[in-house]
């Protein structure tokens, strides 16, 4: 295969391997903020309340066969509940369990997840987005991607939708599949940071600007904000 062909190639592996996470929020997020609508116009929208609306789409979400979902839920606007200033309805892991926070740790409890970059660019921008990797300190306490799409009310933001991916997990799965394209690919994200990469002289969430990457060409994941590169050298 030729070094065009595969750097494509490669890009189409990863486009392909992170839309279909991102297509299975979008599904859901629309309904999800009409049922929300529709409790808001009749009673008091309580963190319970949210809580009972997001858990089946949650669980769908963790039951998704495209990719190894970690954890998923809903993260509220600020003030959005009735009887809370924030609230995360969000379940994960293994046994599918609701992350409840106040059982974990003082800090995690009063981490402002407002600023955070998951959840900040799409309710500025009202679009998907892509955060990570980084170290999850919130939910899993392991290098993490999430994805996150905003929920809205006749153009009011209530909050987004959202699905963790340990980093190990999609390694598991990409590192093989890249491979098999007999050249060393790295995926990097919007900023320049690596997600991953069958280099092992680079490590996730380096900055490709301190490697021998930096100045090779970069192509574009179609639907995802992620970019491949290929060194053509290596055989």
């Amino acid at each position: 295969m030729t070094a065009d062909g595969t750097v494509r190639a490669a890009a189409d592996i990863v486009a392909e391997y992170f839309s279909g996470p991102t297509r299975s929020l979008l599904e859901w997020v629309g309904p999800f903020a009409e049922r929300i609508a529709a409790v808001r116009r009749s009673e008091a929208l309580t963190s319970g309340r949210i809580d009972a609306l997001v858990e089946p789409h949650a669980l769908d979400t963790l039951e998704t066969t495209d990719a190894p979902v970690y954890g998923a839920g809903f993260i509220a606007a600020i003030d959005l509940p009735a009887d809370a200033r924030s609230h995360l309805a969000w379940w994960q892991g293994e046994d599918r369990r609701q992350l409840v926070l106040a059982a974990q740790s003082l800090n995690k409890e009063n981490i402002d997840y407002s600023v955070l970059e998951w959840y900040r660019i799409p309710m500025a921008t009202g679009r998907p987005h892509m955060a990570g990797p980084y170290v999850d300190y919130l939910c899993s306490d392991e290098y993490t991607i999430t994805i996150a799409v905003p929920a809205e009310i006749d153009g009011e933001r209530i909050g987004v939708a959202g699905l963790d991916m340990l980093v190990s997990e999609v390694e598991r799965d990409l590192l093989p599949r890249l491979a098999e394209l007999d050249r060393e690919i790295t995926v990097i994200n919007s900023i320049g940071r690596i997600v991953l990469s069958t280099d092992p002289q680079c490590a996730t969430g380096d900055a490709v600007r301190s490697t021998r990457w930096a100045e090779l060409p970069r192509f574009a994941c179609a639907d995802v904000p992620l970019e491949v590169i290929v060194d053509a050298t290596a055989n």
